[in-house]
């Protein structure tokens, strides 16, 4: 079982950069942000410690994976 890896916003901006998704610091703090409804974009939880939002770095690179397969699955019909 590997240790949980959480990134700050500057970091998961780091890892999706890594990936050739690049966001600027306005874009992954407005990922970050609970909609309407509560929800945010990306599985982003405040930190207990440290109050600062963080996410998964697993979670992170799964929910673009997700999508994409997603994505292939629609286009496949």
């Amino acid at each position: 079982m590997n240790t949980p890896t959480y990134l700050g916003l500057d970091q998961a901006r780091e890892v999706l950069s890594d990936m050739g998704i690049e966001f600027n610091e306005r874009q992954i703090r407005r990922a970050a942000e609970k909609n309407a409804a509560g929800k945010r974009k990306l599985p982003f939880f405040v930190d207990p410690v440290d109050g600062r939002l963080k996410i998964e770095k697993d979670d992170l690179v799964r929910a673009y994976y997700t999508a994409q397969n997603r994505a292939r699955r629609e286009f496949d019909r």
